[in-house]
């Protein structure tokens, strides 16, 4: 069948499938449109496969999107307005962002937004929680192999860094972190999400003078985006207890 010489085709030339299934011409098209057709069919789709294996590697938790979430809940810097941060032009900028509140405020769900907004731009992005990065580094350099860990983490143009200092690190780790984000400094965007001031990141590298370096280069170019709010998960947990309450009450008075 003329549609199965299609297809093989399609996988000399190293093109999807998609082009096989669009081989049927529209009454009253021209060899231009139809090509331009097919073509553009099959633009779209190597992009789409490129997007999601963009976010397939980035290491989201899960996949989060701009959608619910309350701009007007966080303070963000004056100099920096909703529409433009979702722009992403910071990353292009090699700006830091830096959230900063306490548990359950949105800061996890914002930072995925805008890897995941990236990601479907062409950026590639890598999410680790904090901790987890500090012992692949730790492990990668007992075992040899840290540059191989370095090479995959330097193909990302954007490092979201989620939990920051919510867990003790290995002190190894924390020297290799310390020394790689170093390294990155107006190279790559970071997106550091925390609920430890800047005073207590000590706790975290162990060393004064090296936190106050850190410090100082993160928030070079920087935009500190906080989160003063209520623990959103402990907010709707409240809200479902209540509702709870209201029905036992109403169901034993007959209600």
């Amino acid at each position: 069948m003329l549609e199965e010489e299609i297809i093989g085709c399609c996988k000399k030339l190293k093109l999807s499938r998609n082009l096989a299934d669009m081989s049927q011409t529209t009454e009253g098209e021209s060899h231009q449109e139809y090509l331009y057709k097919l073509l553009s069919a099959e633009l779209k789709n190597r992009e789409q496969g490129r997007t999601a294996k963009l976010i397939n590697s980035a290491g989201f938790y899960s996949i989060k999107t701009f959608d619910g979430f309350r701009f007007d809940e966080i303070t963000l810097p004056s100099d920096l307005a909703p529409e433009s941060l979702k722009s992403l032009d910071f990353i292009k900028e090699k700006k830091n962002v830096i959230m900063y509140g306490r548990t359950g405020t949105g800061k996890t769900m914002l930072s995925t937004a805008l890897g995941v907004s990236a990601c479907q731009k062409g950026i590639p992005v890598k999410f680790y929680r904090t901790a987890a990065l500090v012992n692949q580094l730790s492990e990668a350099k007992k075992a040899g192999t840290l540059g191989t860990l370095l090479k995959k983490l330097n193909k990302a143009s954007v490092i979201i860094l989620d939990e920051w200092g919510y867990v003790p690190y290995d002190r190894t780790g924390a020297q290799l972190l310390f020394d790689y984000l170093s390294e990155i400094h107006e190279h790559k965007s970071i997106i550091l999400n925390t609920n430890l001031e800047f005073s207590r990141w000590v706790n975290v590298l162990y060393d004064e003078q090296m936190t106050v370096a850190l410090v100082g280069r993160l928030m070079h170019h920087c935009y500190l985006l906080l989160f003063p709010g209520e623990n959103n998960r402990l907010r709707e947990s409240s809200i479902n207890d209540l509702y709870r309450s209201i029905a036992s009450t109403d169901k034993k008075e007959g209600h």
